[in-house]
């Protein structure tokens, strides 16, 4: 699961109309699409996770959070 670097879901659903500040997680390849839907967890994929949403971007650009 990719990590998106935002201290909290609103301020994630703030951002949409620009692009994703993220961190790649997986050893498989990028998760990052510039248009389709991933999850993502926040605000560090790692050690604190809090809150997990459901990306949509389209055209590099954040157009929905779930």
């Amino acid at each position: 699961m990719m990590g998106a670097s935002y201290p909290t879901k609103k301020e994630l659903k703030e951002s949409i109309g620009k692009p994703l500040t993220y961190v790649e997680t997986s050893m498989f390849g990028t998760e990052y699409k510039s248009d389709g839907t991933f999850a993502v967890v926040g605000p560090d994929a790692y050690t604190n996770r809090k809150w997990f949403a459901e990306v949509t971007m389209q055209n590099g650009l954040i157009k929905k959070i779930s």
